[in-house]
């Protein structure tokens, strides 16, 4: 039997081991788990990219931006009131296998119209865009022994800053020509015996090297090359690709630009959801077998105007909405509160009325996932939080490889 003086010294050298080899701690526990977080920086329309096709005043109120499961190009239907953006092919397979999940009528607590005040009040984790010089991101990193933060970004972005180690990646600068400028200097070079070799076995490079497919082919004399992929694909299969390995970074960042929608929105928020698509799939592949451990949670710093403008736009709002995937999480619903669109229920009279704080979701899931303590969260990562309750039930079981 063992003495208490025993025990005590046995605990003591346990914790000491647990705080020397982390990662064997998390894959003896079974908590060896992942977090990504996507930042969209600009504003996506929450109306457009779930549709509430059920509610009474969607399709009076949206016009020609509206959308649904009938319509010629249908939305993704997710029950009777939501569907899913039509572009959004690859996040509809992933929310009936209950590893996706939108949240509506979300927002940061700062409800102005500002890009990068909102954006900041998004990254620091308090109630206002100067409330930290810090990130949560990296105050939730400091709060876990031995891990290291990746950030898929050219610099530091505000939610990786501080006292945790943190590591920048960015994709090297292209190096693809125009192939219709490579077409014209074809006769000069092959003109000079001594740069037509090497010119022919750049411009093979180019088109013959294998890389990755999207959207955006690539010619060569007059030949379909083959397809490279840029923008947020590529930077989140990067993000998957460290994150995959047994030693790999347990919490890491990407961010994307572009999303304003002023004008033709949309034209862009096809294209941009497309790519947003695109960057789930291509991280659920490169991180592999550890994606039944990983959550994904991506943010926008407001939503839009409930109106169209008169370029077929829409301006800086206030309630819009995020999107939960991964292997980890308890999907396959609509989360968060509706709070209408029909006379009365806008905020100002122009906006959908935030009803959950960004914050709830974000300790929600670090509290379940990755073992952020309910006191760490309310007086490190997000201070001042008490009011934004952690929002219970999005993770789930780890699941086995898909």
């Amino acid at each position: 039997m063992l003495t208490r003086r025993q025990f005590i010294a046995n605990a003591v050298i346990g914790t000491a081991t647990l705080l020397v080899w982390p990662k064997l701690t998390f894959a003896a526990t079974g908590s060896d788990t992942r977090f990504l977080f996507v930042l969209l920086r600009g504003g996506l329309d929450g109306l457009e990219s779930v549709p509430p096709y059920g509610d009474p005043g969607y399709q009076a109120i949206r016009g020609a931006l509206a959308l649904s499961p009938s319509a010629a190009k249908p939305a993704h239907k997710l029950d009777n009131v939501f569907a899913l953006h039509p572009s959004f092919d690859y996040a509809a397979q992933l929310y009936a296998q209950g590893q996706f999940m939108p949240v509506v009528a979300a927002a940061p607590p700062y409800w102005g119209r500002s890009h990068f005040q909102a954006q900041n009040c998004v990254e620091n984790g308090t109630a206002q865009p100067d409330g930290a010089q810090t990130g949560w991101l990296n105050r939730c990193i400091a709060c876990m022994p031995g891990v290291n933060g990746l950030a898929c970004a050219a610099v530091m972005p505000l939610t990786m800053r501080g006292s945790a180690k943190v590591e920048t990646w960015s994709p090297p600068l292209p190096t693809e020509v125009n192939p219709i400028l490579l077409q014209r200097l074809q006769p000069l070079y092959a003109a000079d015996t001594r740069l037509a070799a090497p010119f022919a076995r750049a411009v093979a490079q180019q088109t013959d090297s294998p890389v990755p497919e999207s959207s955006a082919g690539m010619m060569s004399n007059g030949k379909p090359g083959k397809k490279k992929q840029s923008g947020l694909p590529v930077m989140m299969a990067a993000a998957g690709g460290f994150m995959g390995k047994a030693d790999g970074p347990r919490v890491a960042f990407v961010e994307d630009d572009g999303w304003d929608t002023h004008a033709n929105e949309a034209a862009i928020v096809t294209r941009k959801i497309e790519e947003l698509d695109a960057g789930l799939k291509a991280f659920h592949q490169s991180i592999g077998a550890m994606w039944g451990r990983t959550v994904v949670i991506v943010a926008t710093e407001f939503g839009r105007t409930a109106h169209i403008n008169g370029t077929g736009g829409t301006d800086h709002g206030t309630g819009g909405s995020m999107f939960l995937a991964g292997g980890a999480l308890r999907g396959g619903h609509v989360a968060g509160k509706w709070p209408g669109i029909g006379s009365g229920e806008l905020y100002q009279d122009r906006d959908v009325h935030a009803t959950t704080d960004f914050r709830a979701v974000f300790k929600g899931v670090l509290a379940a996932h990755l073992g952020i303590s309910d006191s760490l969260l309310e007086s490190r990562v997000f201070p001042g939080s008490a009011a934004a309750e952690p929002l219970g039930n999005l993770v789930g079981p780890a699941r086995a490889a898909a």
